[in-house]
């Protein structure tokens, strides 16, 4: 495989791009002098191989029904048996449109509408947002703090707990805090669900994209196995391999009946995946593929690198150590601003787009998340940017 030049700047404004066409709207950011650091999606093409299968169906011209999807499967199946030894069986997989849509399926065919979703905040904003959507409330748990990473709380979030919860959403690596989580902690989860009788839907998006001498990621599954009855795996190639717009990704659940329930509601919905998504993500779950992720993850190792020492180095702001994902979590708190007045100089000053901390549930007042998966030119302008917006402090 040539090695990808991830250094390529690709212009992406004006390609219905959410990340780059929607900065101005959103943050008052041009793209014409701005840093897009906010949607997460990559500014890098995806592998070789992946481009090819999306030609070869533009090639032949004909955009009927597709049939056989038996080719994705075994992609699958081989992706996580070699990645991260979890073998499963083909008819454990449910294909929805996406994660997001995965999170709302599970919703709606596990819980009831008034009944309550447990989130461990600040967690991604989606999780909150499908949850109340459905007319369900959502149960924020506030991460602890220790050593400037998160840690679980149970003794303070038992007492939150009413008793009118079906389900907890663990993101796992974490977004927005980059953890990996442990074996221990799983199997804290794991006892925290059975005691309180939810369901847990275990998020493992970012599980590929865990930075060199990080712990590895653990797949929820594996760890407890017998809690199967009560858990639904998430996990999609489109964070990985940079095609989220294939909107396509994975409800793995090896029990039959809870299988079953929401198999249901897939069946009702008419949810299928399109013809494009199955064979990008069979190219891309690939040896190919497999050693373009590896250079990935160096590139996004080195991106993090440059940007923690800069951002570090600026009195009052702290770059949250990153274990997994290519999602820096910034705290301003020690600039004692107020979130206004820090967003205000990352925006208008540096001419920044990242996603405010608030929007991530409790716990993220204090805090913006950057995207660090762009060419490195602009991670390094980034950070000379925000060491100028915040001179008055060094």
């Amino acid at each position: 495989m040539t090695r990808p030049d991830f250094d390529e700047i690709i212009n992406r404004v004006g390609t219905d791009c959410s990340k780059w066409d929607d900065m101005e709207q959103g943050f008052g950011v041009s793209a014409s002098d701005g840093i897009a650091m906010w949607v997460a999606d990559m500014d890098f093409r995806p592998p070789a191989s992946v481009q090819r299968a999306v030609e070869a169906i533009a090639a032949h011209g004909v955009y009927g029904y597709p049939s056989d999807t038996r080719a994705y499967g075994d992609a699958i199946r081989w992706w996580l048996k070699t990645r991260h030894g979890w073998e499963i069986e083909a008819n454990w997989i449910l294909t929805t449109q996406g994660l997001v849509n995965a999170t709302g399926l599970c919703i709606d065919a596990l819980t009831e509408p008034g009944d309550g979703i447990v989130l461990m905040t600040p967690v991604y904003h989606a999780f909150a947002r499908v949850a109340r959507a459905s007319g369900r409330e959502v149960v924020e748990l506030p991460l602890a703090m220790h050593d400037g990473q998160y840690r679980m709380d149970w003794d303070n979030w038992r007492p939150l707990m009413t008793g009118r919860e079906k389900m907890l959403i663990l993101c796992s690596p974490h977004n927005p805090g980059g953890r990996v989580w442990s074996a221990e902690e799983l199997l804290e989860v794991a006892a925290f669900c059975e005691a309180h009788d939810l369901i847990l839907v275990s998020d493992e998006v970012h599980s590929d994209l865990v930075m060199p001498g990080a712990p590895r990621h653990l797949v929820t599954a594996k760890v407890v196995p017998e809690l199967a009855p009560r858990l639904v795996t998430l996990n999609a190639a489109t964070k990985t391999f940079n095609i989220a717009g294939a909107h396509i990704g994975n409800m793995i659940i090896a029990d039959e009946a809870l299988r079953d329930r929401i198999r249901q509601r897939l069946l009702a919905l008419g949810v299928k995946p399109d013809m494009f998504g199955p064979q990008m993500v069979t190219a891309a779950y690939s040896p190919e593929g497999a050693e373009w992720v590896d250079a990935l993850v160096e590139y996004l190792d080195g991106n993090r690198r440059i940007f923690d020492e800069g951002v570090n180095a600026i009195p009052g702001l702290r770059s949250m150590p990153l274990q997994a994902t290519y999602l820096a979590w910034v705290d301003f708190s020690g600039t004692g601003m107020t979130a206004a007045e820090f967003t205000v100089r990352v925006e208008q000053g540096a001419r920044i787009a990242a996603n405010h901390g608030p929007t991530f549930g409790t716990g993220g007042e204090s805090f913006l998340r950057f995207n660090l998966a762009t060419p490195r030119a602009r991670v390094v302008e980034a950070v000379a940017r925000l060491k100028k917006a915040f001179a008055d402090l060094q």
